[in-house]
């Protein structure tokens, strides 16, 4: 089952689709939040199914699947291509940051390029969102056990303020506001394996990334069981895996300017398209 959030912007309304029938989950929950996913809201859903009224979607605005997540924990270069176009050795442990959580808008949503970026950049990634407490696994069957769902998530960057204003971290670049869609549907019980998506991208139609979550230098399983020792992953928390080679920061291909579009895609979770604006929502 697909689980979604359609309806303007903070006034979404939980839908589960099985099928390509849209249900409306509002039955079950008001939302798709960490709440839900902490109370057995997965269980509570497939119960449900059956009795859950049909509705219409098409033509409404798609938001993030998930609302609210308490975290955004992010990787970075997860893919041996991705760090040598980077013009660093594959990292020896996961490289681990956060991005805000206001940061998340939905898919097609418009991309706000901040005021004095220059070097604002693409990333399609494997996005997990966390159904269970992870805490100190040790086990890939444990960990994926954890798992709710997969969706698509795009780390939006800014390079010169990751690179040269962030102190030796990463935040700068990562929390402007729109700089993670996510969307557009959590896949839940549909991946059979993780470890094999295909991903891509395309700026204005043009492909920028191809390749494959099989080349992940840590897989979801691992990251799961890394991150648990150092943190609680908590119900609702949503991983971002990392990106593969193909982004601007290779050198190879122009940094995002007003007007561009991305979209954006991966293997059995769907696709996404956003607009870049101005950091007022002008185009």
């Amino acid at each position: 089952m697909r689980l979604m959030r359609v309806g303007e912007v903070g006034n979404e309304r939980p839908v589960v689709v099985i099928d390509g029938i849209a249900f409306d989950a509002a039955v079950v929950t008001d939302d798709f939040d960490p709440s839900f996913f902490a109370g057995d809201g997965l269980d509570r859903l497939r119960a449900a199914i059956g009795t859950l009224p049909t509705v219409e979607i098409d033509g409404q605005r798609v938001g993030s699947p998930i609302a609210r997540p308490t975290a955004i924990v992010c990787i970075g270069q997860n893919y041996a291509a991705h760090a040598a176009e980077s013009n660093s050795p594959p990292p020896e442990h996961p490289i681990v940051f956060f991005k805000h959580p206001n940061t998340l808008v939905g898919p097609n949503d418009d991309v706000r390029i901040p005021r004095s970026a220059t070097t604002t950049d693409w990333e399609v990634e494997l996005a997990v969102v966390i159904g269970r407490p992870a805490r100190y696994l040790s086990s890939h069957a444990a960990a994926l056990a954890c798992v709710a769902g997969y969706t698509i998530a795009n780390d939006v960057s800014e390079r010169t303020f990751q690179r040269n204003l962030s102190g030796g971290q990463w935040s700068k670049g990562k929390c402007a506001e729109t700089f993670n869609p996510l969307g557009p549907y959590l896949a839940v019980d549909e991946i059979e394996d993780p470890q094999q998506l295909r991903l891509q991208t395309s700026v204005n139609g043009e492909p920028r990334q191809d390749s494959n979550t099989a080349d992940m230098i840590f897989s979801v399983a691992e990251l799961i069981i890394h991150l648990s020792h150092f943190m609680v992953l908590s119900p609702g928390d949503v991983l971002n895996t990392g990106t593969p080679q193909g982004v601007a920061m290779s050198g190879r291909f122009p940094y995002l300017r007003v007007d561009d579009r991305m979209d954006l895609q991966i293997d059995g979770l769907g696709q996404q398209s956003q607009r870049l604006v101005d950091a007022d929502g002008a185009t």
